[in-house]
């Protein structure tokens, strides 16, 4: 009895059909990239100072330039001013009075302006930019500046645990049925979240957004990776990700035209719609319909795939085919059994760090760029352009140098980018963004890697729930770093880029702790996960539909 793969060859392994799949298909993982990363527009904080009543018409009494008033009414402005007191606290003055002069208004008050109590901003604040975000919109600062951090940490709290959820629905309901369902939930919530009349609810509508959203890129990557032939399911998987950083340079387009949040939430909702055409574009997957025991279902797919690759049909008695089942089929996988012996218990340890520490790291430069002032949209899109050049470097190097080395080295890259920009100074802001474009070259090769080598470390019959427990600290990264970027930033501009480094440098270092998993086949039993350490290399075995249930790698 032949193989799906091997009927997959006779009807065409990447013909008309697989192409018109991928290309369409593709658009999940583009339109993925403002979720996971919109919060850089969404959510920047431009200077802001407190709103004092009367100071408008006081300097227009004066004729005051816009430098001398903020320097007459904005405490905290001075060589010895600290960024708080210049944004959050106000001089406790009644800017109406009569009393107040022209030249040096606070000096009829006392002789030292440092010594006039100041308050908090109780009427609000004026914010120095053009556009609107969530925090201008929302007085997100000051006090109220972690609910920018919950924001995005929101969105990954759904990635975690809908990634759960999600996955089931794909294994016992459907790919397809799962794509259009959380496809429909995406869109839906981003567009109510534009029109979010409150704080609150606009959380809500995010959070939605995180349950779902994650579930429709894998459920796009499950697809394409199951049409298509083995052997070109590695491409297709890593250019699949690669179209994640097509996302992110559109996203800096229309955020550029669109600086107002609002219109920017809608302008990347609104097109989802069109997803809703995968219901006669995209058929069910035939593995899918196979293990359901569908098999007629799944032999007219076969047949139409055939047709439209002008290949010949499949073998007549496909309707009788059944998938063969795994030869460790009848045990019951445990999460015990990821620590179960001395190698995979080192194994899922540094898996669950590498999964950590690559989420915080990709995310946290992002969030750091935007949060460490100059132009946003030229530095987020040289940020994004350095994906390209990563995911060939990948195909180029997995099958001919191997996977340990080059996930080695690119943790520290990007661990050696952070500690360097450390040390440059904020004035050199070319350098800068060279640097930190190399180090997110570096972590995006570690993020598209990780699940790879991940699949590869584990026996077959754990293997998606090894994928599933270490890519869920992938999450948990996700979760923690708005907080590590934006709080630890307001206590030095670069204490973030020293916990990046540490992470980065480390990792690298147990990186090469791991066996090398090159030209070896895929370990059917624990037995044979011990002995991937050994050097004989047996046939190499692809594994691209084994990662299916997999996490999203980022990029």
């Amino acid at each position: 009895m032949p193989t799906v793969d091997d009927v997959l060859e006779q009807v065409g392994g990447f013909g008309w059909f697989q192409k018109q799949a991928f290309l369409t298909l593709c658009l999940l993982s583009a339109a993925f990239a403002p979720i996971y990363v919109g919060i850089v527009f969404l959510g920047f904080t431009p200077d802001h100072r407190c709103q004092n009543p009367g100071v408008a018409e006081l300097s227009q009494r004066c004729g005051w330039s816009q430098d001398e008033e903020l320097n007459y009414t904005v405490p905290g402005l001075g060589a010895e001013g600290d960024v708080f007191t210049r944004q959050c606290r106000r001089y406790e003055v009644d800017w109406n009075q009569s009393a107040l002069g022209c030249v040096d208004p606070l000096a009829g008050l006392t002789t030292n302006s440092s010594h006039l109590p100041l308050g908090p901003c109780t009427h609000g604040w004026v914010y120095d930019t053009p556009g609107s975000s969530i925090v201008t919109e929302f007085n997100l600062v000051c006090g109220d500046s972690w609910k920018v951090d919950l924001f995005q940490s929101c969105v990954n709290v759904g990635f975690f645990l809908g990634s759960l959820g999600v996955g089931y629905i794909a294994d016992r309901f459907g790919r397809k049925v799962c794509l259009l369902g959380t496809t429909l939930i995406n869109t839906i919530s981003g567009v109510l979240m534009a029109f979010s009349p409150s704080y609150a609810s606009m959380l809500f509508f995010r959070f939605l957004q995180g349950l779902v959203s994650k579930g429709s890129w894998t459920a796009g990557y499950i697809l394409i990776t199951e049409f298509v032939g083995p052997d070109y399911r590695k491409m297709v998987a890593i250019l699949y990700q690669m179209i994640f950083a097509v996302g992110l340079v559109l996203l800096v387009g229309i955020a550029y035209a669109l600086p107002n949040w609002r219109w920017l939430q809608l302008a990347v909702s609104l097109p989802t719609f069109l997803f809703a055409f995968y219901y006669w574009c995209v058929p069910e997957s035939p593995r899918w319909l196979l293990s359901q025991k569908r098999n007629q279902q799944a032999a007219r797919i076969m047949a139409h795939i055939a047709q439209k690759n002008r290949r010949p049909p499949p073998p007549a008695d496909f309707k009788m085919f059944s998938l063969q089942e795994d030869v460790t089929g009848k045990l019951s996988p445990s999460f015990t059994d990821l620590f179960r012996t001395p190698h995979l218990r080192k194994h899922t340890f540094i898996l669950l760090y590498l999964w950590f520490t690559s989420s915080v790291i990709y995310q946290g430069l992002i969030m750091h760029m935007g949060a460490s002032g100059g132009n946003l949209y030229l530095d987020f899109l040289y940020s994004a352009l350095v994906e390209f050049p990563a995911s060939f470097f990948i195909i180029l190097t997995i099958d001919r140098i191997g996977r340990r080395y080059p996930l080695a080295v690119s943790n520290l890259m990007a661990g050696a980018a952070c500690f360097t920009m450390i040390f440059l100074s904020h004035e050199l802001h070319w350098l800068n963004i060279a640097v930190a474009c190399i180090g997110r070259m570096g972590i995006t090769i570690v993020f598209q890697m990780v699940c790879l080598v991940n699949a590869e470390l584990y026996p077959t019959f754990v293997r998606n729930l090894g994928v599933m427990v270490c890519s869920s600290l992938c999450d948990v990264g996700g979760i923690i770093t708005p907080f590590l970027v934006f709080r630890l930033t307001e206590v030095w501009q670069d204490l973030p880029l020293m916990l990046f480094a540490a992470l980065g440098l480390v990792a690298g270092g147990v990186t090469l702790l791991l066996p090398e998993t090159k030209g070896k086949a895929l370990p059917e039993t624990i037995e044979d996960a011990e002995n991937l350490w050994r050097k004989a290399k047996p046939k190499e075995t692809m594994i691209y539909l084994q990662v299916q249930t997999s996490e999203f790698s980022g990029a």
